[in-house]
């Protein structure tokens, strides 16, 4: 099921879009907007394979596509790693192809995982971020996260849903 807030839609990934991605085929539909695709992110794709074969699908977590819209353009990615740990919290990565940033769409997106993890049971929302990536800290922050620990590398936030 996709999440929609406005002005995008968090389109969650099937087996088939992964093994597609996985084999260098980008499908047409995929429209990417500054030619970012899943494919950057093997590792993410292969892990939620994997995950399938195991355990079955893991909606609603897994990774997904950010499109402009209801059917726009793919414009960037999220994965929730999930189902929730014991403590109820799931870790999220999210990132958006170079040409729509600096325009608000990491807060949108940020926004949609949060409603989708609320509505998926989750209590704790968990995303890490370079010390240096000044946008993804701001995005979080603006959101509502806290820093809850610090490396000189890396800042972990937490949000309590």
């Amino acid at each position: 099921m996709d999440t929609t807030t406005t002005p995008l839609t968090l389109h969650p990934f099937t087996v088939a879009d992964a093994e597609r991605l996985l084999s260098g085929e980008v499908d047409p539909h995929d429209g990417w907007e500054g030619a970012y695709a899943f494919t950057d992110e093997p590792e993410l794709l292969s892990e939620y394979l994997l995950a399938v074969q195991e355990n079955g699908d893991p909606r609603p977590f897994g990774p997904y596509l950010v499109r402009r819209g209801e059917d726009g353009p793919a414009i960037g990615g999220v994965n929730l790693f999930g189902p929730p740990d014991d403590d109820g919290a799931v870790d999220f990565v999210f990132g958006l192809v170079p040409a729509v940033r600096g325009h608000g769409l990491a807060a949108h997106t940020v926004t949609a995982v949060v409603e989708l993890s609320r509505a998926a049971g989750v209590s704790v929302l968990r995303a890490e971020a370079e010390v240096g990536n000044l946008p993804a800290r701001q995005t979080l922050e603006k959101i509502g996260f806290a820093q809850v620990a610090r490396t000189p590398e890396e800042i972990i936030y937490e949000l309590r849903l």
